[in-house]
C-alpha cells in the first residue's frame, strides 16, 4: 500500500466515522422515517469503508460470500446507501404530497365554514 492509498483510506475512515457518529446522534433525536433512512445510508456507507479497509488487509477473503466471481457482501454494502437515500427521498416526497393535500382541504373547509357563518 503506497502513501496515496493510505491517505485515501485514512481520510475515508475518519470522515466516515465522524458522519456515522453524527448520524447516530441525529437518530436518537428524531423519529421521522425519512431521516432514519438517511441515517441508515450514512451508517452503511461507513460500513462499506470499513469493509474496504479490511479487504485491503486481506481479512475479508475468509468470509467472502461469492456468487460466481462476484463478492455478494461487497455489492450489498456498495448499493445499500444509495437504496436508503432513494427510499428517504421517496418518503419525503410522499409526505409533502399528503401534507399539501391536507392543507388544501383544510383551506376549503375553512372557507365553507366562513360562508356558513356569514349567512
Amino acid at each position: 500500500m503506497d502513501s496515496g492509498e493510505l491517505v485515501f483510506v485514512a481520510s475515508r475512515l475518519v470522515l466516515g466515522a465522524v458522519a456515522a457518529v453524527l448520524a447516530i446522534m441525529l437518530w436518537s433525536r428524531t423519529r421521522d422515517g425519512a431521516w432514519m433512512l438517511v441515517v441508515l445510508a450514512v451508517i452503511f456507507s461507513y460500513i462499506d469503508s470499513v469493509y474496504y479497509t479490511l479487504e485491503l488487509f486481506g481479512v475479508t477473503e475468509v468470509f467472502a460470500v461469492k456468487i460466481g466471481n462476484t463478492n455478494l457482501i461487497k455489492i450489498i454494502l456498495f448499493c445499500a446507501p444509495t437504496f436508503f437515500l432513494i427510499s428517504a427521498f421517496v418518503v419525503m416526497l410522499l409526505k409533502r404530497k399528503r401534507r399539501g393535500r391536507r392543507g388544501a382541504l383544510n383551506n376549503f373547509h375553512r372557507a365553507r365554514q366562513r360562508e356558513n357563518q356569514a349567512c
